[in-house]
């Protein structure tokens, strides 16, 4: 989008980094002191996901985060609290290291996270996660957790 300046004759007068790693600059433009702000996310390297079928697509964080909101969105009390699970899922993907990841991998970094940060949201996620079929799994499940919360 173009805005009628020229970022390379300005100058930074305050930086800030957001939890989400997004920088915003305040900057002035020197030849005539007005003021805008730019946002900069950090543009990370190409990754793939290999889905159950077989097929490969381009890793979407927006399609990460509209799939968190959809499935546990309803057990947290702020969007800043899905950003927060999403960039923690995120990170722990690229960290892999690996230009493919599979779909699987994501689910499991999505329940690491969840167990973390909000058990109710951990115990949905990994009803459907892991296709709970009866009972007895979702009280073994309770159970570990409730184990990991005592150590």
């Amino acid at each position: 989008m173009q805005v009628g300046v020229k970022i390379g004759d300005s100058k930074v007068l305050e930086s800030r980094e957001t939890p989400d790693g997004l920088m915003i600059r305040r900057r002035r433009v020197t030849a005539d002191g007005r003021r805008f702000t730019t946002y900069e996310r950090i543009e990370m390297p190409p990754l793939s996901v290999m889905k159950r079928s077989g097929n490969r697509e381009p890793f979407d964080r927006d399609k990460l985060h509209t799939a968190v909101n959809r499935s546990v969105g309803k057990f947290f009390q702020s969007e800043l609290e899905i950003e927060d699970v999403v960039n923690k899922v995120v990170e722990k993907v690229y960290s892999l290291g690996r230009d493919v990841v599979y779909s699987k991998e994501i689910g499991q970094a999505i329940l690491d996270v969840l167990a973390k940060t909000n058990e109710v949201a951990y115990v949905r996620f990994a009803s459907v996660f892991l296709q709970f079929k009866t009972l007895d799994e979702f009280e073994r499940i309770i159970r570990q957790q409730r184990e990991k919360r005592e150590d």
